[in-house]
């Protein structure tokens, strides 16, 4: 069994929020999927070539997002190798994405509170950009993306359509490899 994670804040009111980019990749996706609830998460499950992969949108706010992630790590006894945390990064360009494996929280709020409650970051990541301004970094994270955006952000999205497949299928170095060249 692997666990997707995709982080973000639950509510309409951040829908479309820069801060939503985990739960805006896994519902690209997987647009018709139907999540069920459990430890203050949605969740729904896949199957890819016979193995179970939970994708999770923990429903607590970003910076409580590693109890969830906690919970179901705890709960399915899963390795921390099998786990993927999709997540926005305010220091990198929109359009950018990395995957990245042991790396500190990056000032990232739902990251530093995952390493408090796992205790680890040895542990997939795949970083989305959502670019920084010179604001306020809670405006900016909590604002919405315009038309231009949403069309950069699709457009980069198509460019991981098989991510959770080459998860499954390839070894950490392998998957890196291939998604961070491109």
């Amino acid at each position: 069994m692997k666990i997707v994670f995709g982080l973000g804040n639950v509510g309409r009111e951040y829908d479309n929020t820069r801060h939503n980019m985990g739960f805006m990749f896994l519902d690209y996706l997987y647009p018709n999927i139907s999540y069920k609830k459990k430890f203050d998460g949605m969740y729904a499950e896949v199957v890819i070539d016979n193995e179970k992969i939970l994708l999770v949108k923990p429903c607590k706010y970003m910076n409580l997002s590693g109890e969830v992630v906690s919970s179901y790590i705890d709960y399915y006894k899963v390795s921390l190798d099998d786990i993927l945390v999709i997540h926005d990064d305010l220091d990198m360009n929109l359009g950018t994405f990395k995957l990245t494996y042991n790396h500190s929280s990056g000032g990232h709020n739902g990251i530093k509170n995952i390493f408090n409650n796992i205790n680890s970051n040895n542990y997939l990541r795949l970083k989305l950009g959502i670019s920084k301004n010179g604001n306020d970094i809670i405006d900016y994270v909590l604002g919405k993306f315009n038309k231009e955006e949403c069309n950069v952000i699709n457009n980069t999205f198509s460019k991981l359509d098989n991510i959770v497949y080459d998860f499954v299928k390839l070894d950490r170095d392998k998957l890196m490899n291939k998604y961070n060249s491109m």
